[in-house]
């Protein structure tokens, strides 16, 4: 899904059956006339993302499978993603087309998607080199991100096929449930802070205004941006936590990756380098964000609090693979500190004391 040079080897425990694989997607796939080869993506930290070539032919498409070890039930759904995408890109340019989805394990040992490859760059910790210095383009890119995001919400649902998507009653309550069970079941300690942190959340808890599609993990490096005009959207990725509910759960999440040049230091280990010259604040971010949807945004504090939350969680779902030995990813080693640096972030927007 992104330039060549985010290819890498396939990591040594993350490898395919190619032969299997092959057999099992000629006749089921336009395109797929063999020799297949394989490479990885080596972006991301969960669902594991791999290039299919077809040498006869010269399709590429991208298949998507889960991450490696026990995985929480409702996670890494490959049957939802393909459900959202074989039908959300009819409606909705930047959701690129899912053509297949396999449910049997003994092809690749889980079940995986097979979707079409849009060809960009992906932005993560920092901008490239020779966009560092152009502010113009930074705001671009910042204002990029909030119209893409209010576009989505935009979309209706039933129009896209996904009206009976999720159950919107309830959603935000059910999501602090869940993510709480999520942080139990992949905690290695007692942890005081985060106990603080779930009890404010949950007495602060407000009621949700509006009712849209959500992506759930929506930040920069999940939108593929034009290599040339990292301003200009190209395709907007991961989808496998897509539901209906309240949309200021995308954007609390989003802003909590939207670090700021006066914010602590720590608070880079996840973000994005809205940091830099020209980027909007939050504040202008939010405030572009209401004005394109005309959505109220007086709780955003309570989304945002809950988005260092949840990003917590995730990190800690990942980091307890690597302790458990259930992946040999070494970029997972040091994931403990994050969580630390998150959790004690949200205490601090929260002004409870950490």
């Amino acid at each position: 899904m992104a330039t060549d040079n985010e290819l890498i080897p396939i990591r040594a425990d993350e490898g395919l059956d190619a032969a299997r694989l092959e057999a099992y997607l000629r006749g089921r796939l336009p395109g797929a006339d063999g020799p297949l080869t394989l490479a990885q993506f080596g972006g991301g930290h969960a669902n594991l993302t791999y290039l299919l070539r077809f040498e006869m032919s010269d399709s590429e498409f991208v298949l998507r499978r889960p991450p490696l070890g026990p995985i929480a039930a409702s996670s890494h759904d490959m049957s939802r993603e393909h459900r959202v995408l074989s039908r959300l890109h009819r409606v909705f340019d930047l959701a690129p087309e899912c053509f297949l989805l396999c449910d049997d394990r003994a092809v690749i040992g889980a079940d995986f998607m097979v979707m079409e490859r849009r060809r960009g760059r992906v932005i993560r910790l920092d901008l490239p080199e020779r966009f560092l210095n152009d502010a113009a383009l930074a705001k671009a890119i910042g204002e990029m991100m909030i119209d893409s995001l209010a576009a989505f919400h935009g979309v209706d649902a039933a129009a896209a096929g996904l009206g009976d998507l999720g159950r919107p009653e309830g959603f935000v309550a059910r999501q602090l449930e869940g993510w709480t069970g999520r942080w139990h079941k992949a905690k290695d300690h007692d942890h005081s802070a985060m106990d603080r942190l779930i009890g404010w959340l949950t007495a602060e808890r407000p009621e949700s205004l509006h009712t849209t599609l959500i992506h759930n993990d929506y930040k920069l490096d999940n939108i593929m941006v034009g290599t040339d005009h990292p301003d200009r959207a190209v395709a907007l990725l991961d989808w496998d936590m897509c539901t209906r509910g309240d949309p200021l759960m995308d954007l609390g999440y989003l802003l909590n990756y939207w670090v700021e040049a006066d914010d602590p230091q720590g608070w880079r280990a996840a973000a994005m380098p809205t940091w830099r010259d020209g980027f909007p604040t939050r504040d202008e971010a939010a405030a572009r964000y209401a004005e394109r949807t005309g959505f109220t945004v007086g709780d955003l504090l309570w989304y945002r609090i809950f988005g260092a939350f949840k990003i917590a969680v995730i990190l800690q779902q990942i980091h307890i693979r690597w302790l458990r030995g259930q992946t040999r990813d070494q970029r997972f080693a040091d994931m403990g500190t994050r969580v630390e640096t998150l959790i004690h972030k949200g205490l601090a927007l929260a002004r409870i004391d950490g």
